[in-house]
């Protein structure tokens, strides 16, 4: 398999969502993805990107790309008053059939070397407590986990 891991573009966007609502699905919600197409692309590739991503292909005759993304991780900055600077690891997904060849630690080390060309100090993200094979694939690259910090949500409709 020619894995190849870049910087995802604007044409991209169809298929990162068609991705994040794959993972909706895995995470038992898909209901709860409501943003739009054109909302997710300007947010990303907009004049003021709040986003950015990586993604993972390899290649498809039968796609007008001449490749198939397979993958994705997607973060923003979160800025800490303590700390700094930080990635915050939005989401993370291989395609279910392509999961367990590697691609997610790949999209993980590019993550990281992106994170140290731009100077964040660290990666922050989160796992639901029942994701058994994310859970152990952050254990693999060395992940802490915090159990002092509860999550809160406010949504503003």
């Amino acid at each position: 398999m020619e894995l190849k891991i870049r910087r995802a573009v604007k044409e991209d966007c169809p298929r990162l969502l068609e991705l994040v609502k794959e993972l909706a699905l895995y995470e038992k919600a898909p209901e709860q993805v409501t943003v739009t197409p054109e909302h997710f692309e300007q947010s990303g590739f907009g004049e003021k990107p709040v986003w950015w991503a990586f993604v993972a292909t390899v290649p498809d005759a039968g796609s007008p790309t001449g490749e198939r993304i397979d993958g994705f991780a997607l973060y923003y900055i979160r800025y800490s008053t303590w700390k700094g600077q930080a990635m915050y690891l939005e989401d993370i997904l291989i395609t279910e059939t392509q999961r367990g060849k590697g691609i997610g630690y790949l999209l993980f080390q590019q993550l990281i070397e992106e994170a140290k060309e731009k100077g964040f100090n660290r990666i922050i993200w989160q796992v639901l407590e029942w994701n058994e094979p994310a859970i152990n694939f952050y254990k693999k690259v060395n992940a802490s986990f915090d159990p002092e910090w509860v999550n809160c949500t406010l949504d503003i409709n």
